[in-house]
């Protein structure tokens, strides 16, 4: 476990110090947590052997309200998300190429009684927040992934995403797709 978790650690501290070096971003919308409705964040980190995603979202995008579940079909609402986001190989599928394993899966919310939150989340405003770790033996092959998260959740709209990888950083915004196609995965690309 403490393996584990030094090699989670390290990743996301060189996804946070790649991120932090962006020069698309600037200090105010480093500092700033946007919490909006329909809208998830990304950050994917190619580090090594792993392939790291992090993700912040309102967590009424994944279960249809920001609070601790009351009723009983609200309790299964939230049972059903935390599957689907353990089974992360189902939301994420990284490039082939790269031949990827999910890893570590850390979910934090503190309106689920998840994880460690962040202390700050505001009363009423719930968030949930996810770091996703696939182990590959090439992951520096990686050029997409594909998502799969509006097929997943319904009240999800748009992606935004930044990439950090030794070919560079970019920055991706996705968006639902229209009608039968918001079903199938949307791809994430960096690569040539």
């Amino acid at each position: 476990m403490k393996h584990t978790r030094l090699r989670r650690t390290t990743g996301l501290a060189i996804a946070a110090a790649l991120f932090a070096a962006a020069p698309f971003l600037s200090a105010q919308a480093q500092q700033q947590h946007a919490h909006v409705h329909g809208q998830l964040k990304l950050d994917v980190a190619v580090d090594g052997p792993t392939v790291v995603i992090d993700m912040e979202s309102p967590l009424d995008n994944i279960v249809g309200f920001e609070r601790a579940p009351k009723t009983d079909a609200e309790k299964k609402t939230v049972e059903d998300a935390v599957a689907q986001l353990r089974a992360a190989d189902k939301l994420f599928v990284v490039d082939p190429a790269a031949n990827c394993k999910l890893g570590p899966v850390d979910l934090r919310s503190g309106a689920l009684g998840l994880g460690n939150p962040d202390p700050a989340e505001p009363v009423g405003h719930a968030d949930l927040d996810a770091t996703f770790s696939f182990n590959c033996t090439n992951a520096a092959a990686a050029k997409f992934i594909d998502v799969n998260l509006f097929g997943a959740f319904k009240g999800l709209r748009q992606i935004d995403s930044q990439i950090a990888t030794a070919q560079g950083q970019f920055k991706r915004q996705l968006k639902r797709p229209a009608g039968a196609q918001a079903s199938q995965p949307v791809r994430l690309g960096w690569g040539k």
